[in-house]
């Protein structure tokens, strides 16, 4: 498991597996002390599985080196110091490492090499023209992280790999010359990157990670001057706030944002996706009404909306059948299952080929709709057909919860019954535990 997502992308932008940062490090290492370094595979691993949090002043120094950005940007957390009224640990001789003098010796030669290691600041004449072509090229890798997202759902994979190209945007808008059009387009496309690593977090449940890809994106949406990717992002924002105990007045305050933006006053789709999500954290909020006027506000902006119109990619998804989707997620929260499986049967019918994340989020959906109604076997039923053939670390995310939600439901409901016997040995298998 990938806990340090900041250092995989960097990895991931630089091409670098954990062997050869391994070794590059090294050489840094005796570079900056005339001594070999010692790091092999299984350190690298130990920084990206959160294991080492902190690694060694020589380490640390090698990897700003190496990068050109500090330990914390890499995603390392600097241990907080011992209150002097706390247990003190036995005292000893300070290593190498710790030893003060040795390490302000060792850091100011540090940097002295890695400055020296550093290119020159180009002149203009001499720094590379970023043209369309090389944005389209970022598009593309753009849209094919969309196209996975829809696929397999918010992952550390895809969260580190947005991530890499957000690396690769900003490399661009750093040494190269360009147009202000092309300059606003890197900051968008930036903005959108560091966006499908937000939402890949918020979909895997992961809020310390999204919260800094959040004020991240959110600078660069600004920088790029568009008001769509924007609008995404205070959506996600909304999402994030609302998996936060307490966070539901925040949530709501983005959403406003995201329903009150530029883009939704130029095309009614995102004024009708916008209005869809503001009713799910309305609803989330115990504001039925509300809520209720916010999907009728949703449907009609819906059927306004020019199909053929050109849009980003990351809307795509944005069809009558996830209006469906979300209609059904609020007249769940609003206690209307029945309603809620209509529209989810709607919207299952209606999902196109390659939306997979979305069918499992709405078959797990539709399962605990059935279940509200007192119908067991058959939200059994609907909730195995979500369950991979064998095991699997896929039950995870905003998907898995709603799994472990039935899972609890179904116990309390039908404690005694064949189906809930049968459920809880595929979903424990599933889970990689003995039934």
């Amino acid at each position: 498991m990938v806990e340090n997502v900041l250092l995989a992308s960097y990895m991931e932008a630089a091409g670098l597996k954990q062997a050869e940062l391994a070794q590059r490090l090294n050489t840094h290492i005796e570079r900056l002390t005339g001594s070999p370094g010692s790091l092999q595979d299984r350190h690298i691993r130990n920084w990206l599985t959160g294991k080492t949090r902190w690694p060694q002043t020589r380490q640390r120094i090698a990897l700003e080196a190496e990068f050109g950005v500090s330990a914390e940007t890499l995603g390392f957390l600097r241990p907080t110091r011992i209150d002097s009224t706390q247990r003190t640990a036995p005292s000893r001789a300070p290593s190498e490492d710790e030893d003060p003098v040795k390490r302000r010796r060792f850091a100011t030669v540090a940097v002295g090499v890695a400055a020296s290691a550093l290119l020159p600041v180009p002149t203009a004449a001499s720094r590379p023209r970023i043209g369309m072509r090389d944005l389209d090229e970022l598009e593309m890798a753009f849209n094919q992280l969309v196209a996975a997202d829809n696929q397999i759902g918010g992952t550390v994979k895809l969260e580190t790999r947005a991530l890499a190209f957000a690396h690769h945007a900003q490399e661009r808008l750093s040494v190269g010359t360009m147009s202000e059009r092309v300059k606003d387009r890197l900051y968008l496309l930036g903005a959108a990157f560091t966006g499908t690593a937000l939402w890949a977090a918020v979909d895997d449940r992961a809020p310390d990670r999204a919260r800094g890809h959040l004020e991240r994106a959110l600078h660069l949406a600004r920088l790029s001057k568009n008001p769509e990717i924007e609008l995404r992002l205070w959506g996600h924002a909304a999402l994030l706030a609302s998996q936060r105990p307490g966070g539901v007045r925040e949530a709501l305050d983005a959403a406003q944002v995201a329903r009150r933006s530029t883009a939704c006053r130029r095309d009614p789709l995102f004024s009708s996706f916008a209005s869809a999500r503001l009713a799910g954290v309305q609803a989330q909020a115990g504001d039925c009404n509300g809520s209720l006027r916010s999907l009728e506000l949703a449907r009609k902006a819906f059927e306004r909306a020019d199909p053929e119109a050109q849009r980003p990619a990351w809307i795509g998804f944005y069809d009558h059948a996830e209006l469906d989707g979300l209609h059904a997620v609020v007249l769940s929260r609003i206690g209307r299952a029945a309603e809620a499986e209509a529209h989810l049967h709607r919207t299952l019918g209606g999902l196109r080929d390659g939306y997979v994340r979305n069918r499992r989020y709405y078959t797990a959906n539709l399962a605990l709709a059935q279940l509200d109604q007192g119908e067991p076997e058959q939200a059994c039923l609907t909730a195995l057909s979500v369950l991979p053939d064998k095991a699997s670390d896929s039950l995870t995310g905003r998907t898995g919860q709603l799994l472990e939600r039935f899972d609890k439901g179904l116990a309390s409901i039908a404690p005694g019954a064949q189906c809930t016997s049968e459920w809880t040995a595929r979903y424990l298998t599933n889970r990689g535990q003995q039934p």
